[in-house]
């Protein structure tokens, strides 16, 4: 069994993490889910209230209010596969939340790019209109480091440099996935020579 937790600033590629893990058939739990439903059954448009939201959860239910809210939806997907990916982990409350929780199973994989190519992905994405500009990324990426994301970063067991091709970059999450630390190393290792 093994639960391998992603972090990163908007637009690093986590949600492409993601989308890899699902695509060789890996479950995928999105903590942002848990906002995003939090934002409905208030009433709210996730799209506008996401970030008002995740900070309230917090206030009202500790700071780890939001991977406490994905344990049980980690542990029914643990029950059809021996991996599953965390996407989205956003301080190290959280970190601390799922080490206590999984133990050695948990490894933690912090996925960077730099400001420029994190604000060129997001601008070509689209999906958020707040994510269209330098500033709107900007002011994102200072909520997300006021959740201590820097701290959860810090933490991780390995980091994946996210500034190469598409390619290379699902490369090392396969490897990852399939491999764990050691697959992501050996393809790291590789990359390098």
């Amino acid at each position: 069994m093994r639960v391998i937790g992603t972090v990163g600033l908007p637009g690093s590629g986590k949600g492409e993490a993601a989308t890899v893990a699902e695509e060789v058939g890996i479950p995928v739990v999105t903590m942002g889910d848990v906002i995003r439903e939090a934002c409905r059954e208030r009433g709210l448009n996730p799209a506008e209230h996401h970030g008002e939201i995740a900070k309230a959860l917090r206030e009202e239910n500790g700071p780890d209010a939001i991977a406490q809210a994905s344990l049980p939806q980690i542990e029914d997907a643990m029950e059809g596969s021996d991996t599953v990916l965390v996407d989205g982990i956003r301080s190290g409350v959280e970190v601390e939340r799922f080490e206590s929780t999984f133990g050695d199973d948990f490894v933690l994989v912090s996925i960077e790019a730099p400001f420029e190519v994190r604000a060129e992905r997001l601008g070509e994405r689209g999906r958020d209109r707040t994510d269209e500009d330098e500033e709107g990324l900007q002011q994102r990426d200072e909520r997300e480091l006021g959740f201590g994301l820097d701290r959860a970063m810090a933490r991780a067991d390995a980091v994946i440099d996210n500034t190469d091709t598409l390619d290379a970059f699902r490369m090392q999450i396969r490897a990852l996935l399939e491999d764990g630390l050691s697959g992501l190393e050996n393809v790291q290792t590789a990359e390098g020579t």
